[in-house]
C-alpha cells in the first residue's frame, strides 16, 4: 500500500486536473480563496494528516473477499448439494445478490483505478464486470467519457440514455406516453442488466451512437473478450445447470430472469437517485459552469450518508458528490470526505443536495420523471 505522502502526490495531481487553479468561479469567493481551491486543500489534508492511502484499506479487501467467496460458494453449493427446485432458486438468487454486490462495490471502483496503485490489480478486478455478463472495457469507456466528463448533459451523458422510453432531461422531446413514465419506470429499470448483457454492449461496439465511440478504434482483443465473456457468462448461468444438474430449462431461465430483475433494479436505482432527481440541474452545454466543481454540485446529490449499512451495500455511491470529486479514491474513504464536502459547501454557501434515506431519493427521482413526463 502506498504511504500517505506518496498517495497525496497522486491525489493532488488528480484533483488539480478536476479543479483548474486558474478557474474563476461565480460563487464561493472568500479571503481564504475560492470554494474549489479550499475544498481541494481540505481533501488533500485529510489524507496527508492521517497518512493513509486513498486506495483500498482493510475494509475494502474484506469486501472483495466476501463478495467473491459468496459468489463462488453459491455455485459450489449448487453443484455439490442435492437441490430441489426451491433450494436451487435460492442458491441461484444468492449468486445474483453476490453479483450485484460485486458490481457496485468492486467492479465500479476497479474501473476507476481506485482499489490499488498497481494497475494490474485494478485490471484484474475489472473483469468482475465480464464475470457478470457486461463488457468491462465498454463500460469503462461509457462511464468515464460518457458520464464523468459530462454529467447530466443531454446527448452526451450516457447515463441519461432513455431509448425513447424515458424523458430524463428537459431538452429531450416529449412523447404522450412519457406522462406515465413515473409509473412504468421500475419495471423497465429491472430490465437494465438484461439490456446490457444482450443488447447494449454489442450496440456500443458495432452500432455506436456517440461520436467518441465512432472515433474509437477498439483493439481486436477487446472484441475477442466481448464474445468470450458473453459466452462464458451464458454458459455458467444457463447452459451448465441444465446439462450438468439436469434442471429444467424453464426453471433455470426463470431463475436467470429473476436474478436480472434484482441486479437491474438495484443498480439502476443506486445511480439514478444521484443525478436525476427534481432538485438537480441539467446544463445546456459543457461551458455553462466556470469550474467543474460547481458542475458536480449542481448535477449530483447524495442520500443516506449517515447510514453506514447503505454505504456498505451500495459501494459508497450514496456519497456521490465525493465520488465525482475523487473518482480515483476507494469508496471506503467516502464517508469522511463527504463530511468535508458538506461542511465546506455550507461555509461557502454552495448548495449541497442530499436525502436522508434512499427511499426519499427514489421518491424524488420519480417526482422528476412525472414532471418531465407532463411538461414540454
Amino acid at each position: 500500500m502506498a504511504s500517505g505522502t506518496e498517495a497525496l502526490i497522486t491525489l493532488q495531481a488528480d484533483i488539480e486536473d478536476l479543479v483548474p487553479a486558474e478557474a474563476s468561479p461565480r460563487l464561493g469567493e472568500t479571503a481564504g480563496g475560492s470554494f474549489p481551491k479550499v475544498l481541494r486543500r481540505r481533501l488533500e489534508k485529510f489524507f496527508s494528516e492521517e497518512n493513509i492511502s486513498p486506495k483500498a484499506d482493510g475494509m475494502m479487501w474484506t469486501k472483495i473477499a466476501a463478495g467473491l467467496i459468496v459468489l463462488a460458494g453459491s455455485w459450489i453449493a449448487l453443484y455439490t448439494l442435492k437441490t430441489n427446485a426451491w433450494l436451487f432458486v435460492a442458491l441461484y438468487l444468492l449468486s445474483g445478490l453476490a453479483q450485484t454486490f460485486l458490481l457496485l462495490n468492486i467492479a465500479h471502483d476497479s474501473n476507476h483505478n481506485a482499489i490499488s496503485s498497481v494497475p494490474a490489480v485494478n485490471k484484474t478486478l475489472n473483469y468482475v464486470f465480464d464475470l457478470c455478463g457486461i463488457s468491462s472495457y465498454m463500460w469503462r469507456i461509457l462511464h468515464h467519457r460518457g458520464h464523468h466528463s459530462c454529467i447530466n448533459l443531454h446527448g452526451e451523458d450516457d447515463a441519461l440514455t432513455g431509448r425513447g422510453i424515458f424523458r430524463f432531461t428537459p431538452f429531450e422531446p416529449r412523447a404522450g406516453y412519457h406522462r406515465f413514465q413515473h409509473v412504468y419506470a421500475l419495471f423497465f429499470y429491472a430490465m437494465f442488466s438484461l439490456d446490457y448483457v444482450f443488447v447494449r454492449d454489442f450496440e456500443s461496439f458495432f452500432f455506436p451512437k456517440h461520436d467518441y465511440l465512432r472515433r474509437t478504434k477498439h483493439p481486436l482483443r477487446e472484441y475477442a473478450i466481448l464474445f468470450a465473456g458473453k459466452a462464458f457468462y451464458l454458459t455458467y448461468m444457463l447452459v451448465l445447470p441444465v446439462l450438468l444438474l439436469g434442471k429444467s430449462p424453464l426453471l433455470v431461465g426463470g431463475a436467470f430472469l429473476l436474478v436480472h430483475l434484482i441486479v437491474g433494479l438495484s443498480v439502476t436505482l443506486v445511480f439514478q437517485t444521484t443525478h436525476t432527481i427534481d432538485t438537480t440541474y441539467f446544463p445546456a452545454d459543457r461551458g455553462e459552469f466556470e469550474n467543474g466543481v460547481y458542475h458536480i454540485f449542481a448535477t449530483t446529490a447524495d442520500y443516506a450518508t449517515s447510514n453506514p449499512v447503505v454505504g456498505w451495500l451500495v459501494g459508497g455511491l450514496n456519497h456521490h458528490i465525493a465520488h465525482h470529486l475523487c473518482p480515483f479514491v476507494c469508496h471506503t474513504h467516502y464517508a469522511p470526505l463527504t463530511r468535508i464536502v458538506k461542511e465546506t459547501a455550507e461555509e461557502f454557501g454552495v448548495p449541497y443536495r442530499q436525502h436522508p434515506t434512499m427511499s426519499r431519493a427514489i421518491l424524488h427521482h420519480l417526482i422528476l420523471l412525472k414532471q418531465l413526463g407532463n411538461e414540454n
